[in-house]
C-alpha cells in the first residue's frame, strides 16, 4: 500500500456508522487553511447533504479525545470539527478546484477503497472462523460425550473395586 495512502488510512474515524475524515486533516492534505476549507463549504452548502458532510457532536468529540486519536480540543481549531464521507472528500476537491485537492481527492479515494477491502477481508475471515468453530464444536461435543462417558465408566469400576465386601472371607480369623 502506498506510504501516503496508509497514512490516510490511519486517519479515517468511524461515526454514525460512516467511515469519515476530520476537516483539519483534509486542510492539511488539501495544503489549505481549515477555515478557507469551511467557508468554502459554507458558500455551496448544498453539494454537500448529511451522508457527505456533519459536525460532530460534544460527545464525539471526547471520543476522539479520551481514544487519544486527538491529543486536546486545541488541534481541533476551537470549535467542533466537521467531518467529511467518501463522497463529502469529492465534492470539496470539487469545491476547493486546486490541482493539490485533485491530487489528494484521488489518493483519499484510494484509502477508502483499501479500507473496504480490508474490512471485506476481515468479515470473509470471520466467516471461516465461526464456520470452523462450528464445524469443530460439533466434533468437540462428540469427543467431549466420549469422554464423558469413558469417565462414568472408570467412576463405576472404581466404586466396585472399592467397595468393601461383606461376609466371611476364607483366610480371614
Amino acid at each position: 500500500m502506498n506510504d501516503i495512502i496508509h497514512r490516510i488510512t490511519h486517519r479515517i474515524y468511524f461515526f454514525r456508522g460512516l467511515p469519515v475524515l476530520l476537516d483539519r486533516d483534509l486542510a492539511e492534505w488539501f495544503e489549505v487553511k481549515p477555515i478557507r476549507l469551511r467557508e468554502q463549504v459554507k458558500r455551496n452548502i448544498k453539494r454537500f447533504p448529511k451522508h457527505f458532510r456533519f459536525i460532530l457532536t460534544e460527545n464525539e468529540v471526547e471520543v476522539l479525545l479520551s481514544q487519544n486519536a486527538i491529543p486536546s480540543r486545541k488541534v481541533l481549531g476551537g470549535s467542533l470539527p466537521q467531518v467529511f464521507t467518501e463522497y463529502g472528500v469529492l465534492q470539496l476537491a470539487n469545491v476547493l478546484r486546486s490541482e493539490r485537492a485533485i491530487e489528494m481527492s484521488i489518493l483519499i479515494i484510494e484509502a477508502f477503497v483499501a479500507l473496504r477491502q480490508h474490512a471485506q477481508k476481515l468479515e470473509a475471515l470471520a466467516a471461516a472462523l465461526k464456520e470452523l468453530e462450528s464445524s469443530t464444536h460439533h466434533r468437540f461435543s462428540e469427543v467431549g460425550k466420549v469422554l464423558d462417558a469413558l469417565m462414568k465408566q472408570k467412576q463405576q469400576q472404581e466404586n466396585q473395586h472399592n467397595r468393601r465386601r461383606i461376609g466371611f472371607k476364607q483366610g480371614d480369623r
